[in-house]
């Protein structure tokens, strides 16, 4: 599934150990959907894709996600994981490495055209 919108909030990291042992990160983001109605989706990025996907307040993404929902002790939680964040609306990417003209006079006999 598809999500665009605005990061309008990073939540705290949250870390811990899993009952095999392992070590776990979690962060969430707030992002607000474009609209005449928009929604607010807290968004979750897990372990290494933390440092991968990296967003700020006020950036405009385009995500991936995965919604899923578990049954803990009688009651159902859902969470968005993001898997792919594409950032959308920025400055343009810088022009390749093309040197500035400012001027198109030469002297030389090898430059003049022939008409």
């Amino acid at each position: 599934m598809e999500l665009s919108g605005k990061v309008i909030q990073k939540l705290a990291e949250v870390s811990g150990n899993s009952k095999s042992g392992n070590n776990w990160r979690k962060q969430e983001y707030i992002v607000e959907t474009p609209g005449q109605y928009p929604k607010k989706v807290c968004v979750a990025i897990w372990g290494d894709k933390i440092d991968q996907m990296p967003m700020a307040i006020g950036d405009q993404v385009n995500l991936s996600i995965d919604v899923e929902s578990r049954e803990y002790n009688g009651r159902w939680y859902t969470e968005v994981k993001a898997f792919r964040v594409e950032k959308s609306g920025g400055s343009p990417a810088p022009s390749t490495n093309m040197p500035e003209v400012d001027t198109f006079y030469s002297d030389s006999e090898e430059d003049k055209l022939p008409f």
